[in-house]
This record gives structure tokens, C-alpha cells and sequence, in this order.
């Protein structure tokens, strides 16, 4: 029963590793790019392992979107911490900004990831790239509701707004290499949030 058990757990972290390092090698490389091998190699597991896990790269690129709502739930969550709708908002725009390094060399994970998949005729990919940023435009919302701002934006609006100046910050610094552009940027993202009454 126990080695049962310990095989289960095995093969439940092997998984896990494989869903990881797609998250990271995908972000890195892209979907062309990105082989079955590299994957594996970056979780070091074997080749062979990853056919047993799945099947094809779509399945490993639709592990990895689950690896990046699970990142962004778990990033949410610890925001929710915070009282203050506001203030929620100005962390999320700082942990962006901590990441500008990352953003400089590789741009967003699930936005890089959107733009590539939205190349493909199929349609079905994307839209699951899609329904990570939904998820973080609602949350967004939901935040500038709670705020219970006095003037004519939307709260929907606003959020499209925020999530807008991320990606584009987070592009332009992939295009420029230049991590100072998600520090300036995220600095007027938070000047615009303090203006909001």
C-alpha cells in the first residue's frame, strides 16, 4: 500500500515539475520554439515521461495556462489581505514592477503567451491565454467597486485600463530591453491610482 502511495506522490510532483517548467520554458522560448525535449529537460525528468503526462505540446501549453492562474490566484489572494481596495491595487502594480527584469527579457508570461497563441487558426488556445487576463481584469474591478469612486468611469473600464498599462509597459520594456520602462510606467500607474477619487 505504501509504495502505492509514494508512486502516486511521485508521479503527482513529476506533473507538477512538468507543468512548472512549461510555464517558464514556454514564457521563455515561446510555443514554436519550445520542444517536448526542453520541457522535460528543464523539469529533469525524462523525455519519455512527458508523453505519459501529455500527449501533445497544446496539453503542456494548457498545463502551463493553469500554472499561471494558479499564480495569479495565489498572488490575488495574498492582495485580498489588504483592507484597502487601493491599496490592493498599488501591490499589484509593485509586484509587477519587482518583475521588470523578467518583463525586460521575456515580456508578460500570460501576455506573450496570448499574442502567440492568437497567430493560430484554431481559436480554442487563445482563448483559454484569454481567460487568464479576464480573470485579472475581474479582480481588478471588483477592486475599483469597492473603492466606490465618485466620478463617471466604469469600474470595468478602469480595470481595463490598469491591466492595459501593464501589458503595454511590460511590451514595451521586452521591445526595448529596458527594465526602467515598467519603473516609470509603474510609477504613473500609481500616481493614476492615488488621483482616482
Amino acid at each position: 500500500m505504501t509504495n502505492s502511495v509514494d508512486r502516486r506522490v511521485r508521479a503527482s510532483q513529476k506533473r507538477q515539475r512538468l507543468m512548472a517548467a512549461a510555464a517558464r520554458v514556454l514564457h521563455e522560448q515561446g510555443v514554436e520554439r519550445t520542444t517536448l525535449a526542453d520541457i522535460a529537460q528543464e523539469a529533469d525528468v525524462p523525455v519519455g515521461n512527458v508523453y505519459y503526462y501529455f500527449k501533445t505540446k497544446d496539453e503542456l501549453v494548457r498545463a502551463a495556462l493553469g500554472e499561471h492562474t494558479a499564480h495569479l490566484d495565489e498572488l490575488t489572494a495574498r492582495l485580498d489581505q489588504l483592507p484597502d481596495p487601493r491599496d490592493r491595487l498599488r501591490a499589484l502594480v509593485e509586484a509587477w514592477v519587482e518583475q521588470r527584469d523578467v518583463a525586460a527579457r521575456y515580456g508578460c508570461p500570460t501576455g506573450t503567451l496570448a499574442a502567440e497563441l492568437g497567430k493560430r487558426g484554431d481559436g480554442t488556445l487563445d482563448a483559454e491565454a484569454g481567460a487568464v487576463i479576464r480573470r485579472l481584469l475581474d479582480w481588478a474591478a471588483r477592486q475599483f467597486r469597492e473603492m466606490r469612486l465618485s466620478g463617471p468611469d466604469d469600474p470595468d473600464d478602469l480595470a481595463l485600463t490598469l491591466v492595459s498599462g501593464y501589458q503595454g509597459m511590460s511590451l514595451l520594456a521586452n521591445a526595448l530591453r529596458d527594465p526602467g520602462v515598467m519603473t516609470r510606467e509603474g510609477a504613473r500607474l500609481l500616481d493614476w491610482l492615488g488621483s482616482l477619487r
